[in-house]
């Protein structure tokens, strides 16, 4: 559930947060958690309102800072909010629960609980199973392939279940089912879909009759009353700006639930056994079934994903929808919980404050430092060329050229990358470095990528991983380039200006910096600091009518305006 344009390497941590964990457990005072707040929202404006909610076994606080919208109403505690994909959580509890009551069992197919003329993949001979679906290692993509919204404000509003059947019998699975851990809201919500189906009723009911009744949750729901409406913080864009919610009826299962840090920190009280819950045996079994993910001290559970360093344990989840991030987590050992809420979505999120509350030694994330680039002799650059492992399907491959170095992750745009020591360097796209790790006789064995507070680990690979398609730029008459500038709108908050200096074309999107294009045909262009491509739709000499923006596999297109 990202945005359009994405900051190189952000994809990376996606919905994964590693973090290192020391022996602290006692959780901050309710001043110490105001003043982050107010440093986040007033010092650094990445955000509009933040509510953090901590229960331990003394009880449970809430603190909140900050504002519904521009009408500066107050956020609180019962404040509404979209979870977006902590809703992961909630399908998994489902399955949990239907296998202690002996209705299902993990290791089922899911094509057993889909309409028989449904056609789920196999490969070698397995099927994809439910534990498959809730640990994200199905096989399955991150988003179906045939998802082609026509609102980007709210992606998946008009992705219907006939769809996700239509996708699921045409497609072929790129590796063995249960080998790999690749996070997909496909897969969750296909597995929510399922588990309806099984107890005859829709999502929001089961989820309703199931989980939020039996807690008494009575602000958390997917529909919402007049009065729960009332209580919905707006959400807003990363500038800033208001933007509409987003609504998920065909893959509820993958992130459609709105909350409250009150009914969430029930939620997570539960988990903990701070307060007796009907609960309790499958919440605990959630966290007995565990795959890794190829991350170092990070494995997933049944939606849970649980970091695990100095003998101790968080478990946790995030979410993001296009106006909301969202975080909650706990150490069921030293039984204190966390929950993070806010209505600005930012690419750092509220990981790193969750984290943070959880174990001090967690960094918070702060506004980038200033930098300086150093010269670093090529013999040197040289030793780390090479492909680096990050996590399952996610390279970053270094090479050089001459005296500078470039990274570039899987699918994504080739970087130059500056060095401030022999071993250490920083990218100027994005707050991102790499410090690259060498043995006793200077040969380089790895690196790590520090990024949004977290310090993530790659192994060299022994073989060069070959870099996406080469495109070959052509020369255009800038007569042909004006017909393509102009304003054109993606979404009703991102607009895309096209803009040409002498015979340069420029893109830049709403709150954005401003990136040449550079054209491999007629009406064809490409980026070369992310993987994108932009297509010009026009006839004949005429100034082009939209464009199409091909990235991510999704082909959006954007009406011009003026």
């Amino acid at each position: 559930m990202k945005r359009i344009f994405l900051a190189p390497f952000l994809a990376l941590l996606g919905l994964l947060a590693y973090a290192p964990l020391a022996a602290q457990q006692a959780l901050p005072t309710s001043a110490e958690v105001h003043k982050i707040l107010v440093d986040r929202i007033d010092a650094q404006h990445q955000g509009v309102g933040i509510v953090v909610g901590l229960v331990d076994p003394s009880g449970r606080r809430i603190v909140a800072y900050g504002t519904f919208d521009k009408d500066k109403r107050a956020v609180d505690g019962d404040t509404l909010f979209e979870i977006g994909s902590v809703t992961k959580v909630f399908t998994s509890l489902l399955l949990a629960e239907d296998v202690v009551r002996g209705d299902v069992k993990l290791d089922d197919p899911v094509a057993k609980y889909l309409p028989s003329e449904v056609k789920v993949p196999e490969r070698g001979g397995k099927k994809i199973t439910l534990v498959d679906l809730a640990t994200h290692t199905s096989g399955l993509p991150r988003l179906p392939t045939n998802m082609h919204p026509k609102d980007l404000s709210n992606p998946y509003a008009d992705y219907s279940v006939k769809q996700l059947y239509e996708f699921l019998s045409a497609y072929e699975l790129p590796r063995d089912i249960g080998s790999r851990y690749e996070y997909s809201n496909l897969g969750a919500g296909l597995l929510g879909v399922a588990l309806s189906r099984q107890a005859g009723t829709d999502y929001e009911t089961l989820v309703r009759k199931r989980i939020t009744a039996p807690l008494s949750m009575t602000s958390t729901a997917i529909s919402l009353t007049s009065a729960l409406k009332q209580r919905l913080a707006p959400g807003h864009d990363r500038q800033g700006e208001r933007v509409p919610n987003w609504d998920l009826p065909a893959l509820a299962g993958a992130g459609a639930i709105r909350s409250s840090a009150n009914d969430m920190l029930t939620f997570v009280s539960a988990n903990l056994g701070l307060t007796e819950s009907p609960l309790a045996t499958p919440m605990a079994l959630m966290l007995k079934t565990r795959r890794p993910t190829g991350v170092p001290g990070l494995e997933v559970a049944l939606a849970w994903h649980i970091s695990s360093r100095n003998g101790r344990e968080i478990v946790w989840h995030n979410g993001g929808t296009g106006g909301y991030r969202s975080f909650i987590g706990f150490d069921p050992k030293a039984r204190i919980g966390v929950v993070v809420l806010a209505n600005m979505f930012t690419d750092s999120g509220v990981d790193d404050i969750g984290q943070h509350l959880l174990d001090p030694t967690v960094p918070l994330v702060g506004p980038p430092k200033e930098r300086k680039a150093i010269a670093v002799d090529p013999k040197v650059l040289e030793r780390y060329v090479g492909s680096y492992e990050l996590a399952p399907n996610f390279v970053l491959t270094v090479t050089r050229e001459g005296d500078h170095l470039f990274a570039q992750a899987t699918g994504q745009g080739k970087n130059e990358i500056f060095a401030e020591s022999e071993r250490d360097f920083f990218l100027k796209v994005v707050d991102a470095q790499i410090t690259f790790q060498t043995d006793a006789s200077g040969a380089t064995t790895g690196l790590v990528l520090h990024q949004a507070g977290r310090d993530v680990p790659g192994r060299r690979l022994a073989a060069m991983v070959p870099p996406p398609k080469e495109r070959k730029e052509v020369a255009l008459d800038p007569a042909i380039l004006d017909r393509y500038t102009g304003r054109y709108r993606l979404t009703p908050a991102m607009v895309i200006a096209i803009t040409r200096e002498g015979d340069h074309l420029f893109l830049q999107a709403t709150g954005q910096s401003k990136l040449e294009m550079f054209a491999e045909g007629e009406h064809d262009f490409f980026l070369k600091v992310v993987d994108a491509q932009v297509t010009f739709v026009s006839e004949g000499a005429a100034p082009a009518t939209k464009l199409i923006l091909h990235q991510n596999g999704m082909d959006v297109p954007a009406t011009r305006i003026e």
